[in-house]
């Protein structure tokens, strides 16, 4: 079986796995900060206990620090995670053809991913009768800031010149929204994360923060989606001899050995000891679910695809792929049961079969599958078959 290291790491991602030696697992890194691979600390820090850490969240941070109060980010993350559910299970019964449409009988990946998620929540992001010109805004988001190495693409000069177009245009529409709440009388039911970004902040929030929430959520959802279901059909066709398994096991082993979200940074409350070392208030402490996931402490064949492992259910302890506490992923849910009616539409319906150059993955502040190409043969009798 091919072992998943076989595609070396690169970057930042790279020290922590040579620094890592499997005993040391809270330490002091070349990176300036203070690594946590240690599975219970790891859960000390994310979960916060005893309030052990500045209280803070990665998907609101800001220009201006952290977009909130706490209870806007809940009540915002619990709007979006219905009106996310809603969408995904009125739209179930498109993925087939979405999937035929979208990536047979050849597909590159890992824009395919990200461009067949976008295309199946276009009405959550923004609604069908927003103007065109936002439309087409969110779609050259996505290619420019989204899709994996996406900056490299782009020069510096060509970025900033659409930032300053870009950005304008959704602040324009977020005041619009609030006009549009204020004469309705208050607020309605949400049509668009757009809409639930603006019903559930408050009133005065400046438009250009209520922008980078909305930013996150894009990046959260077309980026994070998209990527895991390339790490899944990355490992499907990968080991092509694998023994069948769930579709559950497979994302979650794909989440597990590949986690989208792979470093979380968090700041001590006070001096005190965390793994055997001691960190102050003045450490940046970097939380890192890659390690947590191949932690030979916790796991059996930690570096392997080994999908089978999940029969028995979620181990406790050493799997936080979408955080822990309270700033875990408030769409977690809809986004495995996504991943899991993908996954089983493919692994249903089609033979796939992958090739690659042997790159590693794309390391950024979300850890992305490297370049391939995804061939689909439909089985017998499968609904992609035109």
């Amino acid at each position: 079986m091919e072992s998943p290291r076989a595609h070396a790491v690169n970057g930042p991602l790279a020290l922590l796995q040579a620094e890592f030696d499997g005993t040391r697992d809270v330490w002091r890194s070349a990176m300036g900060g203070v690594c946590v691979a240690n599975p219970e600390a790891a859960r000390a820090v994310m979960g916060n206990r005893h309030e052990a850490v500045a209280d803070t969240s990665d998907f609101y941070q800001n220009r201006h620090g952290v977009f909130g109060p706490r209870s806007v980010q809940v009540a915002i993350g619990r709007a979006a995670r219905d009106l996310i559910r809603r969408h995904v299970d009125a739209r179930r019964e498109d993925l087939a053809r979405l999937v035929a449409d979208r990536l047979a009988p050849r597909s590159e990946w890992p824009d395919a991913g990200n461009l067949l998620v976008l295309q199946h929540l276009r009405d959550v992001l923004l609604r069908p009768d927003a103007p065109a010109h936002l439309h087409r805004t969110v779609e050259a988001i996505v290619a420019r800031a989204v899709l994996a190495g996406a900056r490299r693409r782009h020069s510096l000069p060509s970025r900033l010149l659409f930032r300053r177009r870009a950005l304008p245009a959704l602040r324009t529409e977020m005041s619009a929204r609030r006009e549009d709440q204020r004469s309705r009388g208050g607020p309605s039911e949400p049509r668009d994360l757009v809409d639930v970004v603006v019903y559930e902040s408050d009133p005065a929030a400046d438009p250009g923060d209520l922008v980078e929430v909305y930013l996150s959520f894009l990046f959260a959802t077309v980026g994070s989606i998209g990527f895991a279901l390339g790490w899944s059909l990355y490992l499907l066709g990968t080991h092509p001899n694998s023994a069948p398994s769930e579709p559950s096991w497979t994302v979650r082993e794909a989440l597990r050995l590949w986690p989208v979200a792979w470093l979380f940074a968090r700041t001590p409350n006070r001096e005190q000891e965390l793994g055997g070392t001691r960190v102050t208030p003045r450490d940046r402490l970097m939380v890192c679910s890659y390690l947590v996931h191949r932690h030979p402490g916790h796991w059996e064949r930690p570096d392997e695809f080994v999908p089978q492992r999940w029969a028995k259910g979620v181990p406790d302890g050493a799997y936080l792929p979408f955080g822990l506490g309270p700033h875990t992923c408030a769409g977690a849910t809809v986004t495995v049961r996504l991943l899991e009616d993908l996954v089983a539409l493919l692994s249903r319906d089609w033979r796939v079969s992958v090739t690659h150059d042997g790159g590693g993955p794309q390391v950024g502040p979300a850890l992305a599958p490297p370049r391939f190409t995804a061939v689909l043969s439909p089985n017998d009798g499968c609904p992609g078959r035109r």
